[in-house]
């Protein structure tokens, strides 16, 4: 979100579906600052969607988004657009999502249902790039250059840095998510990324396995 921030021909918008997945879902953890976040967002789900269309008449428009917010079982109108579907090693994902979220389930981390997204688009015949946050970092540069190539935009050397203390579209959930990238000015590995996974998300990240090597099949890799 942060590198498309930087194009002048786009807008960003961060989890734009997060006040309704947190008003529909009543089967989750407690988030912090929800109450902030579904008193200032968007609740229905078709509303977003025609902002979103309504935005993308006049620029590109990147929605960052959680596949977990997308509740039903076929989001028909992601079919209209250029879907990349980023994953990461869900070891490293459950390590920094418990931070935040201190017991997170299969579900809360999303990881089931972006295998169900993928293979709901690569049936309608829209099969969405995978892309992967270790190939990423290899070499920014060149896998930007290939996201750009897929999704038919020019690449641009903006889109490898930024200012650091965050971006103005950072949604109100900031403080408590985004650490890392707002004291960043790029893309490098944080000291982070070798925190250890609590023993106790072991069976959460057996669950998640099968899901995630289905996805990692489909990695567009940095060679």
């Amino acid at each position: 979100m942060y590198s498309f921030a930087q194009r002048d021909d786009s807008i960003v918008l961060d989890e734009p579906f997060y006040g309704y997945y947190l008003s529909a879902e009543k089967n989750r953890p407690g988030h912090p600052s929800e109450k902030e976040i579904m008193g200032t967002m968007q609740l229905s789900e078709k509303k977003v969607v025609q902002h979103i269309e309504a935005l993308a008449k006049d620029k590109h428009t990147f929605v960052k988004g959680m596949a977990h917010h997308y509740l039903s079982k076929r989001p028909d109108f992601i079919l209209q657009w250029n879907n990349v579907i980023l994953i990461r090693h869900p070891e490293k994902l459950l390590a920094s999502f418990s931070k935040v979220i201190e017991n997170p389930t299969i579900d809360d981390i999303g990881i089931i249902k972006a295998s169900e997204i993928f293979t709901y688009l690569k049936t309608e015949g829209k099969t969405p790039l995978v892309i992967d946050s270790d190939e990423l970092l290899k070499d920014p540069s060149a896998y930007l250059k290939k996201i750009c190539q897929r999704v038919q935009l020019p690449f641009t050397e903006t889109m490898l840095s930024w200012n650091k203390g965050g971006i103005a579209q950072d949604g109100v959930w900031a403080k408590h998510w985004y650490k890392n990238v707002h004291d960043s000015t790029g893309f490098a590995l944080q000291k982070t990324s070798s925190q250890p996974m609590p023993n106790r998300l072991r069976p959460v990240l057996e669950k998640a396995l099968p899901f995630y090597n289905i996805l990692k099949n489909e990695i567009v890799t940095n060679d």
